[in-house]
């Protein structure tokens, strides 16, 4: 059985002979990359950057619902970008617009 779905997996329209695979697996850094800047004090943060990866990923997302054949890894890492980048906005916007206090000044 798990022979089958390897071959299946390996033989898909979308599978790891296509570009249809590598290219969302290797999209995959921009959410790792977001995630680690998880971490990143808010006033670090970037709107245009958030904007764009929070939209890649809605838009992407609905794409690779429609297309043929399905690619599951493309909605997956795209699902995965929308919500990182809206995790990272809805920082940026607690922090810019609902802090408390003056803004900290960063010393380097």
């Amino acid at each position: 059985m798990t022979t089958s779905k390897l071959q299946a997996l390996w033989n898909h329209p979308a599978g790891p002979k296509t570009i249809h695979f590598w290219a969302p697996t290797f999209k995959w850094g921009i959410s790792i990359a977001n995630i680690a800047d998880f971490s990143k004090p808010p006033e670090k943060l970037s709107y245009p950057q958030q904007i764009a990866v929070t939209c890649t990923g809605v838009i992407w997302s609905r794409y690779s619902t429609v297309i043929t054949p399905k690619n599951w890894n493309l909605f997956s890492v795209n699902v995965a970008m929308a919500g990182t980048g809206i995790y990272q906005l809805s920082r940026k916007i607690r922090q810019d617009y609902f802090s408390d206090g003056e803004p900290e000044v960063a010393t380097e």
